[in-house]
């Protein structure tokens, strides 16, 4: 059987953390996306379900991996 060895390494104590604050755009973007699936839902969710995927694709993927609120950039 196989030994398992741990090297402790120090925190960082010099780097004070910074405080995360939320950007209201970025919620509001989600909440946008959510409002957009939940009216092609009502009107026709069968003619409508492709952009419904699409949008969900979206939220679930590029959406959460490359927006981030603490990033993004003021226009």
């Amino acid at each position: 059987m196989a030994k398992v060895f741990t090297i402790p390494v120090a925190p960082k104590l010099g780097r004070p953390k910074t405080e995360r604050t939320s950007d209201p755009r970025y919620v509001d973007g989600q909440r946008k996306l959510v409002e957009a699936m939940r009216y092609l839902t009502q009107t026709d969710p069968i003619a409508n379900r492709s952009a419904i995927e699409l949008i969900s694709e979206h939220v679930r993927t590029r959406f959460r991996m490359s927006d981030s609120p603490l990033e993004s950039p003021i226009i």
